[in-house]
């Protein structure tokens, strides 16, 4: 069963999708909050995994981050990763003020981008039980050093003059500048970009994972903010809660989960879905069975009554 909800974050409004099991025994469910990936909104992948943990018995709460898909915020399009983080725990607060939900049995799930928001959450907020990621990015390191760390750091010191320049020229009354998160002549780049581009492309342009709220650009100034922000840096505190990260064995961003993984304390376990890529694991029915397997026995263990 799914209902639209709306709970606060800050003094936003923000829009999501509380799946349920459609039929359930008395008493309260266990719950997990699903993040979405960057320039992504909820109906996209988090629907996918929500619909599936569903059917295992879970209620599982989407939704749109502050000043994108359907919730409030001004300007549209920013990608605040602290914003992102503190949505998070705003799901979970909202999922406690429920009575069909067991408040000691709250779990988080990031994917892409959210793979980075959900654990750094976490660090610090007791309430999120047991934690997982699938296919997990640090935005702020790909901002600081692009995918692969192969980026000139000339890179990120204009694009940070580039923020430093919007932010001055929003205060004197012109129009945020937004950045497509996939370029206007992507379909030309196609054949000499990365398979991850070429993924990306294939999943929001074409009917596969498009949505026409999704990926309609992000904030330039949200740079400033991104280059700060480090996924990982205290992912240790996240123990002695559980850690699970996902990755497809052909997926670019895969290092990302392994070396957290490297530095996370017990207990934690990095699951890998042979043969998926990066995008594979949004929705490809073979390699999301696997990983809805891995995090149904995962979840069925750490928040059970």
């Amino acid at each position: 069963m799914k209902t639209s909800v709306t709970f606060p974050s800050g003094n936003l409004a923000l829009a999501g999708i509380l799946f349920t099991p459609d039929a359930h025994a008395e008493g309260r469910l266990p719950a997990v909050v699903i993040s979405h990936p960057g320039g992504g909104v909820k109906e996209q992948s988090p629907s996918v995994y929500a619909a599936r943990l569903a059917q295992e018995g879970f209620a599982a709460l989407v939704f749109d981050a502050a000043y994108q898909g359907e919730s409030e915020g001004e300007p549209r399009g920013m990608e605040n990763p602290f914003q992102r983080a503190e949505d998070i725990k705003s799901a979970v607060t909202y999922l406690t003020t429920r009575d069909d939900i067991d408040p000691q049995r709250i779990g988080a799930v990031g994917i892409c981008a959210s793979g980075g928001y959900v654990p750094y959450a976490a660090q610090t907020d007791h309430r999120i039980k047991a934690v997982a990621t699938v296919s997990a990015v640090d935005l702020g390191s790909v901002f600081r050093e692009g995918l692969g760390r192969t980026q000139d750091p000339a890179v990120l010191r204009a694009m940070l003059d580039q923020a430093s320049a919007a932010r001055t020229a929003e205060a004197q009354g012109a129009a945020p500048e937004l950045v497509a998160w996939i370029p206007d002549d992507a379909e030309e780049l196609l054949e000499t970009a990365t398979r991850q581009f070429r993924e990306t492309f294939e999943y929001y342009c074409t009917p596969r994972g498009h949505h026409a709220r999704a990926v309609q650009g992000w904030v330039l100034r949200s740079v400033d903010q991104l280059a700060q922000y480090d996924s990982y840096a205290m992912i240790r505190l996240i123990s002695p809660r559980p850690l699970l990260m996902i990755v497809g064995s052909e997926a670019e961003s895969a290092y990302f989960s392994r070396e957290a993984i490297e530095q996370a304390a017990e207990p934690k376990e990095l699951a890998v879905i042979d043969g998926a890529t990066h995008i594979d694991l949004y929705d490809r029915d073979a390699y999301v069975t696997p990983a809805v397997a891995k995090l149904t026995a995962f979840f069925g263990k750490h928040l059970a009554g």
